[in-house]
């Protein structure tokens, strides 16, 4: 039976799941749930990844990862194992404790790695009988329930170091406003992200489902060694779609460049080098006079509030796209 496609490529970031065999319990008390995390700390070290959330349920776990150096197969098969032969050795059992391979899939960091970790850390009481309470009863569930990484994001006095709080964090504005947007998340009953799956293992819009095409895919078999395949993505140069930006706004190129320059027209700039350059935000705030990725995100989240009630900001940043996808229907395939 063949493997299922893995991606994988230096600074890809991943939501990882793993149910247990016939959704069987794979922690039975807390020693157990305490020994899984010793465990992933020193598999997270050794393999230099970067943790952001993690979940525990009953028969099942969630993880949000980054891995620096292209192995995460390597990270899980080696940390999955040593759980595996833990468990069986302290509950007198044989055999495997998962149920099959694990889920990895691909994230788009930039616009969906915050709203994931929301997700993963309501887990506790969307997956449960907890689900049926009213808000206020769940909200505190979810503050009380330990075995995630929300206690370090709400409070500081629970950071620990194994995980990396300040991406998300930046994103969203500190500790404060992630409270406000967990309690958001949970009043509205917010719809899964996952509800953007692309290709079944890919959560991103399509500009990243292109970009992801220029990486390397790992395929084969278990009699395979893997096998590798570079996609070219047709991109826009990034000083073209500067320039189709100040030409829409009658403003000079430079203005766009300047650390605290106009922050529409900056907005306009980031939101379509992101879309069409395959820029990431920390390259686009480079450009943008050495900003960093959160200046960028907030560029973009404010300019898509006030194009939902500014139509003359929703024009300019249409005239800019327009002459963008007129140059690429003219580029030949």
């Amino acid at each position: 039976m063949a493997r299922s496609l893995r991606i994988q490529y230096p600074g890809a970031f991943y939501h990882i799941t793993c149910r247990g065999n016939e959704r069987k319990k794979v922690f039975l008390n807390d020693d157990d749930r305490h020994r899984f995390i010793v465990l992933l700390a020193e598999s997270l070290e050794t393999y230099q990844v970067v943790l952001y959330a993690y979940t525990l349920m009953t028969n099942h776990f969630h993880l949000l990862v980054q891995t620096v150096r292209a192995n995460l197969s390597e990270f899980m098969r080696r940390f999955n194992i040593c759980y595996t032969g833990w468990f069986n050795y302290h509950h007198g059992r044989c055999g495997h404790l998962y149920q099959g391979r694990y889920k990895a899939f691909l994230i788009d960091a930039d616009n969906y790695l915050l709203e994931l970790s929301r997700y993963l850390h309501l887990n506790y009481v969307r997956a449960s009988k907890l689900g049926s309470l009213d808000y206020e009863r769940r909200w505190q569930y979810v503050k009380a329930y330990h075995w995630s990484s929300l206690p370090g994001y709400l409070n500081k006095k629970d950071v620990v170091d194994f995980i990396d709080y300040d991406m998300v964090l930046s994103m969203v504005g500190g500790r404060r406003s992630y409270r406000a947007f967990m309690a958001d998340g949970l009043k509205h009953d917010v719809d899964s992200p996952f509800n953007d799956l692309k290709k079944g293992l890919i959560l991103g819009d399509d500009n990243f489902v292109a970009r992801v095409k220029s990486e390397y895919v790992e395929t084969g078999s278990l009699r395979d060694q893997p096998s590798y395949r570079g996609l070219m993505a047709e991109v826009i140069e990034p000083d073209f779609v500067i320039g189709c930006v100040a030409n829409g706004l009658g403003i000079n190129k430079e203005r766009l460049l300047v650390r605290f320059g106009n922050g529409i027209a900056r907005g306009i700039v980031s939101e379509l080098l992101y879309r069409y350059s395959s820029l990431t935000q920390r390259e686009i705030g480079r450009l943008l006079g050495g900003i960093d990725y959160s200046a960028v995100n907030k560029l973009r989240f404010r300019l898509q509030k006030k194009m939902a009630h500014d139509k003359k900001i929703a024009g300019h940043y249409a005239k800019a796209e327009n002459k963008i996808q007129k140059a690429l229907s003219n580029v030949e395939i």
